[in-house]
């Protein structure tokens, strides 16, 4: 009954939301996350444990307000999600801005392949959707396979419908189906500041140890392709994003050595964009690894 229930609000979200107008569709999305702030569920509890470790100086009063700012994000990205399919082409590229997007476009055109590794940051969607409709390229990403099933078919039918082809993170070769996409030439993105499998990577972020996937490390190695880390945030109507210089595959080491050092500059870069933008950074989930294993912290202090 909660998974069909489930799946109805998102269906609900996709035909009701995306016919409002826009700004009634604004004030809603801002009045739940108001509600769902002061309700201090486990959700907004989580979000500000995360940002305090983004965050450290600041007093409860600043992560009280970084997390109510993180949640009226967070429903904006819903908001326009559910709206993204009825937006045209204009309507998309009025609202992105992207710098240093030639590093993507010289990639591409040298025909080594691209991976654009990005965290959960304002709204992946709605970038990937500029990438299809001013870039004309279209890409494959992965996707974490939702419960109920229809509501993971519900996704993955709305990002195909945007332009990308979408893996899914379990169940098959989603690895294989990436690398010949890029050797192919081609382009994928990836959210990689989230480990969704036991054979994570561990990185230093924000001072705490946290596990980050190796996917877009081991693609890169594997490919040859180029792998440009990328953020995103909020600038009042405007959703604006930064590429980086692209990781490079270190010239020595054993391939977990050069994994692990390119996924630890990845998650460097992750964290400029984020301490840039904090309340741009959607996760709601447990990261770190003392909160995953709180007894782990406590063993290596002994």
């Amino acid at each position: 009954m909660r998974d069909r229930l489930t799946d109805a609000l998102y269906g609900l979200g996709w035909s009701a939301v995306r016919r409002l107008p826009e700004p009634v569709a604004v004030g809603l999305g801002r009045r739940i996350a108001d509600t769902t702030w002061k309700r201090r569920g486990a959700s907004v509890l989580r979000l500000e444990s995360n940002l305090a470790r983004v965050v450290p100086d600041a007093t409860p009063e600043r992560l009280a307000q970084l997390s109510k700012a993180g949640m009226r994000s967070y429903m904006r990205y819903w908001m326009e999600s559910f709206r993204l399919p009825s937006w045209g082409r204009d309507r998309i590229g009025s609202g992105v801005e992207v710098k240093d997007i030639h590093l993507v476009v010289n990639g591409l055109a040298s025909g080594r392949g691209v991976i654009l590794a990005l965290p959960h940051l304002a709204n992946w969607d709605l970038a990937g959707a500029w990438v299809t409709t001013h870039l004309g390229v279209p890409f494959a990403t992965v996707a974490e396979r939702l419960k109920p099933e229809t509501l993971y078919d519900r996704f993955v039918a709305y990002r195909e419908g945007l332009g990308m082809e979408v893996v899914p993170h379990s169940g098959g070769s989603a690895f294989g189906t990436l690398a010949r996409r890029l050797r192919s030439g081609g382009l994928i993105c990836l959210v990689a500041d989230r480990d969704l499998s036991s054979s994570g990577v561990e990185v230093k972020f924000f001072g705490e140890t946290a596990r980050m996937p190796a996917g877009p490390a081991l693609l890169a190695q594997q490919t040859g392709a180029l792998l440009l880390p990328a953020t995103l945030w909020y600038e009042d109507s405007m959703m604006r994003g930064r590429v980086y210089p692209p990781v490079e595959v270190p010239g020595s080491g054993s391939r977990a050595e050069k994994t692990s050092d390119m996924t630890q500059a990845l998650a460097d870069v992750f964290a400029t964009g984020i301490a840039e933008h904090p309340e741009d950074w959607h996760m709601l989930q447990r990261l770190w690894l003392a909160d995953l294993d709180p007894q782990r912290e406590q063993r290596e202090q002994e």
